[in-house]
């Protein structure tokens, strides 16, 4: 597991102003499929927005809430839920600690993501501007989608993934074109530092501007305000997902 079931994100290190709305709801993809979400958005006017991308469990509580660290941030941002297609729309909103994600993870597919994240980017233009510009920013599974996407042919201005996996994203490193922030936990157990790296350049090499940040001795799933050993590594990790909105921001 990337956390546990009572993990919750860290503040952003800049916090904008207060949150005018937040809660849960649902987008639907072109092919129909309703998909559960969460959507926080600031009080003030928005420059760029967020694709939340979750890790295996789908949405759980912990995006339904950086979705909100977003939102305090001044960024509207829409957390999408993965398993749409195969086990509907989460009854209480949420996955529940005891969602079997094993047995729908191995389900989904590369189109039905992009679908989804298509859907997700549109309801953001629908609530703030037509032109917004947005960017996916996921967590392992998630984190290897958005660095897939970096390759792909979804309309986004960036691609940030915290601990992702490099053979999730295929070939799609060698399209990459987009801006891409990779997040790197120095001692995960799942990904060497080294594979990490190479996609780096792999990206690089496609033109892609990657910004590679790894946190020496950081495990797997740090991004955890319970974690408190590994607090100036999420204020770093923050600060670098906030600079790539920065950047995309009009």
């Amino acid at each position: 597991m990337c956390h546990d079931h009572d993990s919750r994100p860290p503040a952003a290190p800049r916090p904008a102003g207060d949150v005018a709305e937040r809660g849960t709801l649902t987008v639907t993809g072109a092919d129909g499929t309703v998909v559960g979400a969460a959507y926080a958005a600031p009080a003030g006017p928005a420059r760029a927005g967020v694709v939340v991308l979750p890790d295996v469990r789908g949405l759980h509580p912990y995006y339904v809430a950086l979705a909100e660290r977003f939102a305090e941030a001044g960024v509207p941002a829409l957390a999408v839920d993965w398993f749409g297609r195969t086990a509907g729309v989460p009854a209480t909103g949420t996955r529940e600690e005891d969602f079997d994600w094993q047995a729908h993870v191995p389900q989904l597919t590369e189109q039905g993501v992009d679908t989804d994240v298509r859907a997700a980017v549109d309801y953001l233009r629908a609530r703030t501007s037509p032109d917004l510009p947005v960017v996916t920013v996921g967590f392992c599974l998630g984190g290897s989608h958005s660095w897939r996407l970096a390759g792909g042919d979804v309309d986004l201005a960036g691609c940030a993934g915290f601990y992702g996996r490099p053979a999730l994203v295929g070939d799609a490193a060698d399209r990459a074109s987009r801006p891409v922030t990779m997040l790197v936990a120095g001692a995960d157990r799942a990904t060497p530092v080294a594979d990490q790296q190479a996609l780096a350049d792999r990206m690089r090499a496609a033109g892609a501007d990657v910004d590679l940040a790894v946190y020496d001795g950081a495990p797997h799933s740090f991004f955890d305000r319970a974690h408190d050993e590994w607090e100036q590594a999420c204020t770093d990790a923050w600060e670098h997902v906030l600079a790539l909105l920065d950047r995309v921001a009009r």
